[in-house]
């Protein structure tokens, strides 16, 4: 038996399923291929508002029937937008999978937008840009990515401005979803112990007379690049510091390869080596981590961390120190190893969440066409050189190619 199911309605939307058997609970979720990066300026911040705005009334639902029809048996429904995404996606216990399935289509293919609505969620919204304006560890990231793709949606903060989203009333969200949406660019994507045959079902009941939606949008490449050096004041205790650049698109070979070394550099675990030397070995840092983010165009990678203004030089040095290693030195047979066996073990754990999994599904449908599975994942880190990942620093790690960014207390 495939491992997944995967089937074409005649609109163009596709399915893909996996059935997990004795899995109690299911999830799944409408994965639209329109994002952030698609709004022109004066739209910035509609997709996610969009988001927001599926919640507030269809045309046989109020706000109050939508929040309530899965809370109501334990499920929970949610949302997220990307720069290239849009996701409506709940998670139930099976019996309840039809009813959670009817909500989401109705959400994503039939939101009216209520004027009174869109008032109240501006104010949301506009306190949602307020608190992550007070976090620094949130703001600093969305102010690299403008540093990095300067000038390009790409680098646009997903929620907007305050300006833009005041402007926005129910014949926006109308011709912005008229502009982007094609149904060939939506899966449904669910993971739980339901037969696909039942997934199919739904799906031809729910889904089968949404018309067919063709989008004529072309989304404008990324190619040009500057580095940048910026320094900008704030009412902050500590300092903070962004290091990065473009990369590697997602289909580009030395993605996978690019994702070790970064998850060796600063991923997740306890052992990176950003992590031990300036947290363990130093104190410097209470936390630094090293992030890297493909795009169907470009990528982005980036290492954040915060520390005592005074410290700030020492520990930019470290990073620095730590990044010319990986240039000029090649990864010994047991480092390569270890950090191999590192990252199959977190994706094999990330593999047992299946809401993760559910999301990944219709990601990689979407991006790729298809969904690679563990073990073909599994053969392709294996064959990784460390000469590979001495080239792909030299290339990625150039001093002379790096942007930074310096969040310093006033």
């Amino acid at each position: 038996m495939n491992e997944f199911e995967v089937y074409t309605l005649t609109n163009g939307i596709r399915l893909v399923h996996k059935r997990v058997r004795g899995a109690k609970v299911a999830h799944g979720g409408f994965y639209l291929d329109i994002g952030s990066r698609d709004e022109l300026p004066q739209q910035q911040g509609l997709a996610h508002f969009w988001e927001h705005m599926a919640f507030k009334g269809t045309s046989k639902r109020k706000a109050y029937h939508i929040l309530n029809r899965l809370d109501s048996v334990g499920g929970e429904l949610n949302a997220f937008t990307t720069k290239e995404k849009i996701c409506f996606y709940a998670s139930v216990l099976n019996e309840f999978f039809p009813k959670a399935f009817d909500l989401l289509a109705d959400i994503t293919f039939d939101s009216i937008f209520p004027e009174k609505q869109i008032e109240n969620e501006r104010s949301v919204i506009l306190e949602e840009m307020a608190m992550y304006k007070d976090s620094p560890e949130d703001a600093i990231q969305d102010d690299f990515d403008n540093l990095i793709f300067n000038g390009h949606s790409l680098g646009r903060n997903i929620l907007g401005t305050a300006d833009s989203i005041r402007s926005f009333h129910r014949d926006d969200f109308k011709a912005f979803i008229s502009e982007n949406i094609d149904t060939e660019r939506i899966i449904f994507s669910s993971v739980g112990d339901i037969p696909f045959s039942k997934v199919k079902r739904l799906a031809i009941r729910y889904l089968e007379n949404i018309p067919v939606y063709r989008s004529a949008r072309k989304r404008v490449q990324y190619d040009i690049y500057n580095p940048q050096h910026k320094k900008l004041n704030r009412h902050i205790s500590q300092s903070h510091c962004a290091i990065g650049q473009t990369s590697y698109e997602l289909s580009n070979k030395k993605r996978l390869p690019f994702f070790l070394l970064i998850n060796l550099l600063g991923g997740p675990g306890m052992n990176s080596r950003l992590n031990m030397e300036l947290r363990e070995k130093h104190g410097y840092v209470y936390s630094i981590d090293a992030q890297y983010s493909a795009f169907t165009d470009t990528g982005m990678f980036a290492i954040f961390f915060g520390t005592e203004p005074g410290q700030l030089p020492k520990a930019e040095k470290m990073v620095m120190k730590e990044l010319t290693r990986l240039k000029e030195n090649r990864l010994g047979s047991m480092q390569l190893h270890r950090a191999k066996e590192q990252l199959m073990g977190q994706l094999a754990m990330s593999e047992e969440n299946n809401l993760s999994f559910m999301l990944m599904m219709g990601k990689s449908m979407l991006d790729l066409g298809r969904i690679p599975g563990l073990e073909e994942i599994f053969g392709r880190i294996k064959v990784i050189t460390s000469s590979q990942l001495q080239d792909i620093a030299n290339e990625m790690f150039d001093s002379k190619k790096l942007s930074v960014l310096t969040y310093l207390p006033n």
